[in-house]
Parts: structure tokens; sequence; C-alpha cells
């Protein structure tokens, strides 16, 4: 019994340190979006374009470690997170060309040809992961493309997958904390299906289906005026 409080007051302890770890990394990321490249706005479709000044920094941080542990969360099966990123990115490299931001759309092509690789080795059986590592890392950059095209409400959509995901981690963490119960019997979204007796190759195609579906909606949602 006190190995079992130690064991989880060690977990406690170092989910803690990742998270300041991220947040401090995150913020140091939004400061140069902020003065050095000069971004503090976000782009609301039917609403218009905000300047928000200061407040830009915590808010950009906040998306950058929400994404990079969604993406991170996402990584459960094989070529699950890979898929999906794809797709998303896919999406903001039209918008990205749509607007001649050249850099960026050079950048994301460069990281689609190293995913098509990667995927390529990921699909199940799986050969290759991304771990902890790769999933956060990526899950950051992919936040930062949003907010450096001052997408950030359409990150939201087009990586809706990922907000699900992190979504359904978040309310099995509170319900256990403020209900002392779980509300799914597992959880994230993709854990909980696997539960229920869905092959991991159908949640998989099922996923990246719903994505193509996101990655379309936020594209018309980005272009509506």
């Amino acid at each position: 019994k006190i190995f079992f409080w130690q064991k989880r007051l060690f977990y406690g302890l170092r989910i803690r340190h990742k998270l300041i770890i991220e947040t401090v990394l995150a913020l140091i990321i939004a400061w140069w979006l902020f003065s050095d490249l000069k971004i503090d706005i976000i782009n609301i479709s039917f609403f218009g374009v905000y300047h928000l000044g200061w407040f830009y920094i915590p808010l950009a941080a906040f998306i950058i470690v929400a994404f990079a542990n969604a993406v991170n969360i996402t990584d459960g099966l094989d070529g699950l997170a890979t898929g999906v990123l794809m797709i998303s990115l896919i999406s903001f490299w039209v918008i990205s060309r749509s607007i001649l931001d050249v850099p960026t759309s050079i950048f994301i092509s460069a990281w689609l040809g190293g995913l098509i690789a990667f995927l390529y080795f990921n699909i199940r059986p799986a050969r290759l992961f991304l771990g902890d590592s790769g999933a956060l890392s990526f899950g950051a950059t992919f936040a930062v493309i949003g907010l450096v095209l001052g997408k950030a409400f359409t990150l939201s959509i087009v990586g809706g997958i990922f907000v699900i995901e992190i979504f359904t981690s978040l309310v099995q963490l509170l319900g256990k904390r403020f209900l002392h119960r779980k509300i799914f019997p597992v959880a994230p979204l993709h854990l909980w299906l696997q539960a229920r007796g869905w092959e991991e190759s159908k949640i998989v195609m099922r996923f990246w289906l719903i994505s193509i579906l996101f990655a379309f909606f936020g594209l018309m949602i980005s272009f509506l005026k």
C-alpha cells in the first residue's frame, strides 16, 4: 500500500514537472511570436480579426500546450495521430498558399513529406513510433503553424479529432478529481471504442475519415468572410 502511494505521488510530480516545462517553453515561443514576428491577431470567421495585444502571449501558450498534449494523447494506436496530423496539415497548406505565405507552405510541404515516409512504417503493425518527444513536439509545431497563420479558431476545427481526444481525457480526470468516479469506462475516446470491441484498424480509419470532414469544414469556415 505504501509503495502504491509512493508510485502515485511520483507520477503526480512527474506530470506537474512536465506541464511546468511545457508551459515555460510555450510562453517563450508565444513571446517570440508576439515580439519578433509581431503577431497578436486571431481571425474568427464571421466576426473578424482581433488584435489581442499582450493577452496574445498567455492565449498562444495555452493553445501550444493544449495541442502538444492533445496529439500526444491521440498517439495511442498505430497510425492514428500521424494520419490525423497529415490531414490537418494539408488544410493549413491550402490556407498558407491562399494567402501567399510561401515560407509556411514550404515548411508544411517538407513536414508532410517526412510524415508520409514515417506513416509508411507507423501504420499497423507499426515499426516506428512517435513516442512522447515526437508527439509533443509535433503537436506544439502544429499549434504554432495555426498561430502564425492567424487561424487559432480554425485550428480547433481542423484539429477537431485532437480536441475531442483531449476533451474526453479532461472530462475523465475532472470526474475522478471532483466526483470521485469515472465518467467513461476508459479514456480517451479511441481507447473507449477499443474497449467496446472496435478493431484498431477500424478506429484509425474512422478517425481519419472524420478528420477529413473536420478539415473540409475548417477550410470552408476559414474562407468565409
